[in-house]
């Protein structure tokens, strides 16, 4: 049995405090459809940190999971690039 893509996010980790848990900032860069002005939003996600390894200032790849709790429904799969 096959089972469907999942997503995938690279983002920055700019939370560590909980247990087991980072928040993730990944940014969307889109452009503005009449002034084609650049737009930046930025989406924060709660994502499963096992052995708690990542920092602040991490950048990690997340990856769509089952619900973990009430607002956590991503975990880390890598660290991409830790921090300085």
């Amino acid at each position: 049995m096959e089972r469907n893509e999942r997503k995938i996010r690279v983002g920055k980790v700019v939370s560590n405090k909980m247990d087991k848990t980072v928040v993730v900032a990944v940014e969307y860069k889109e452009q503005h459809e009449l002034y084609k002005k650049p737009l930046v939003s930025t989406v924060k996600f709660k994502a499963h940190d096992e052995n708690n390894e990542c920092g602040v200032g991490d950048i990690v790849r997340i990856e769509e999971t089952r619900p973990l709790s009430k607002q956590k429904h991503w975990r880390v799969v890598t660290i991409v690039e830790k921090a300085k």
